[in-house]
């Protein structure tokens, strides 16, 4: 069943191009679209069974067997993250054609035709990135991202697209100049870019070359995951773009940047000399990001904070460097791809139904659509970490971790998590009582109708402004109540989706966390990596002889 593994990568890249040729015909495009993701999908979930049942597939591109050719490595950790990737595209793709196809109906536009290769495209982006099995594909996988991110991100051409869209640019552009960078270093240090080439030549390299190469490598990913201090660009680029990219960009892209570092520093560096700052930047992104979101005023720009904020957490993990660590980690990166992208399609319908995302603008939601108010807190609820939900389990996984290592900083970080913890409870809660709880704010009087009620003479001039104020606020009420009996099904139906998954993460948690327990173990024996990639059944130099990789590695990878 090798053959899985390319077809996670053939079918967005298919789909992207046949979309393309039928751009004039929407409907085909949306068939095509939505099937190509559905596949996929099932695709990489018997490709997950397989590798859990069977170990790691590997596949080399054109025959060109390890170091030379293009080689596509499936382990536990990338198969897994391309089921919760997929999930969420699939889900996101839905929103956008029934957001879309509403947005037609009431007022009828020439079809972005071109959203659909874009979205497949990123899809394809997304998924070479987790099977990567060499620096430079891996390199051209975030170019696909990018190239993909860039129209999505502007479309429309708006002025304010376009405005926050540059700095994403500008600094996108900037991080995969790093990268590139790094890796010329790398060949030229080493002879190879391959993945498991490297995990067994990096030793015998100057320490000092190999710092300066895990230092390049760290600041390129970082960029692309909003760690500290390279976060500014996102609070000002995601809340710009339409819902539906904000919550893809939001699910995923940023976890991309925290996948390469898991599988860098696990499989290149395990014992890099980065831990101590790795853990500095932790803390400083989990609380100056969530400081970031309590100040905000808008529901986009506080969860784009609390998007940076929780990027701490995962790289937490990934610093503490023990399995324990890693596997809470993983375990997070799938909690937050799920529960931040079920947000953002949340505030999506919010927008759709109060016209804006303000909160001074915002009241009332509760009782016009209490489906809404639900499909938000639930998720908020995880996001905040609240038990029993899956937030709860991957922070307690976290600091379990942290506890357990023992370290001073280890111990600050678990209390700065619990403080970052806190500080969301709080800022959900403000926003979820302003925006749903709350009666709906007053008027002003440059929105009062000219039609004001008529009120007996007599009665003051402070009541009956009042009175109208009161029969404004109502009529505000019976229109958001129409209007989110109007929301379009599918808009709903995916939101409700991503919080049911969400939601499985935690009843499922056992077998899922095992998943993450036992990719991270995978990722801790660099040995059975390099051996499933070269298939050579006997020890490679830089190999232990006597580990279980080195004794028993087969053709195609395995256990």
């Amino acid at each position: 069943m090798d053959f899985l593994l390319p077809l996670a990568i053939v079918l967005p890249m298919a789909g992207a191009a046949t979309t393309l040729v039928v751009s004039r015909r929407p409907r085909v495009q949306r068939f095509i679209s939505v099937g190509t993701l559905a596949v996929q999908l099932a695709v990489e979930i018997l490709m997950l069974a397989r590798v859990v049942q069977n170990g790691t597939i590997v596949v080399n591109v054109g025959g060109w067997t390890a170091p030379f050719g293009i080689t596509l490595v499936a382990d536990e950790l990338a198969a897994f993250m391309l089921v919760v990737s997929t999930t969420v595209a699939l889900a996101v793709l839905v929103y956008a054609i029934s957001q879309g196809m509403a947005d037609e109906s009431e007022t009828p536009e020439t079809p972005v035709s071109i959203f659909h290769p874009t979205f497949l495209i990123l899809a394809t982006g997304v998924s070479n990135a987790f099977v990567a099995g060499d620096l430079f594909n891996l390199f051209v996988s975030f170019e696909i991202l990018l190239t993909a991110s860039f129209v999505l991100i502007t479309l429309g051409g708006t002025k304010e697209r376009l405005r926050a869209g540059a700095p994403y640019i500008v600094v996108s552009l900037l991080s995969s100049l790093i990268f590139l960078s790094a890796i010329a270093l790398t060949y030229a240090a080493t002879g190879t870019i391959n993945l498991a080439d490297l995990s067994v030549k990096l030793p015998a390299v100057d320490p000092d070359i190999v710092a300066t190469l895990q230092a390049m490598l760290l600041v390129a990913f970082g960029v692309k995951a909003a760690v500290f201090p390279m976060y500014a660009w996102l609070p000002d680029s995601y809340p710009s773009a339409p819902a539906p990219v904000t919550a893809v960009f939001a699910g995923l892209l940023t976890k991309v940047g925290i996948y390469a570092i898991i599988r860098v520093q696990n499989l290149l560096f395990p014992t890099g000399s980065f831990g101590t700052l790795l853990m500095i930047a932790a803390l400083l992104t989990m609380v100056i990001g969530i400081l970031g979101a309590v100040a905000q005023s808008g529901i986009k720009r506080m969860l784009s904070f609390t998007l940076v904020s929780h990027i701490g957490y995962m790289l937490f993990g990934v610093a503490l460097g023990s399995t324990a660590g890693t596997a809470a980690a993983i375990y997070y990166v799938a909690h937050h791809i799920l529960v931040q992208t079920a947000l953002f399609l949340g505030v999506g319908l919010i927008e759709r139904v109060a016209g804006s995302t303000v909160l001074a603008r915002l009241g009332g939601l509760a009782s016009a659509s209490p489906l809404l108010a639900a499909l938000f807190f639930l998720p908020a609820m995880n996001l905040a970490g609240m038990p029993p939900f899956s937030g709860f389990l991957g922070k307690v996984g976290l600091f379990e971790a942290g506890v357990q290592d023992g370290r001073v900083l280890s111990l600050i970080l678990v209390i700065g998590g619990t403080l970052t913890s806190l500080l969301t409870l709080y800022a959900i809660v403000r926003v979820w009582g302003r925006t749903f709880w709350r009666p709906a704010p007053e008027v002003t009087a440059l929105e009062e109708p000219d039609d004001a009620l008529q009120t007996e003479s007599g009665r003051s001039l402070a009541t009956r402004r009042a009175a109208q104020r009161e029969a404004l606020r109502q009529a505000k009420r019976r229109e958001a109540g129409e209007k989110a009996a109007r929301l379009p099904l599918g808009m709903v139906g995916a939101t409700t989706a991503m919080v049911a998954v969400g939601l499985l993460l935690t009843v499922a948690a056992g077998p899922i966390y095992q998943v993450a327990q036992d990719a991270a173990e995978a990722l801790s024996d660099r040995n059975q990596y390099v051996q499933a990639v070269f298939s050579s059944g006997e020890p490679l130099p830089g190999l232990d002889p006597g580990s279980p990789a080195a004794a028993n590695g087969q053709a195609g990878g395995g256990r």
